[in-house]
């Protein structure tokens, strides 16, 4: 596997992850009243969209 596939398999990753770990933060800290948990639920849904994006582009590539 080159280079460039891995490090966009790990950011693949990372990304999706990482997302679904702001999404469930901003479920978590929902309060009355709050706005600041909408920051990170929209965040973390831009990460997980951009994760999924990548394995899309990572799929077109000529040499995986």
């Amino acid at each position: 596997m080159k280079t460039l596939a891995q490090r966009m398999g790990t950011l693949v990753w990372v990304l999706i992850f990482g997302g679904l770990f702001a999404v469930g933060i901003g479920v978590g800290m929902e309060r009355p009243g709050g706005w600041y948990h909408w920051v990170f639920v929209c965040g973390g849904a831009i990460a997980i969209v951009a994760g999924c994006t990548l394995i899309w582009v990572r799929s077109r590539m000529s040499e995986p």
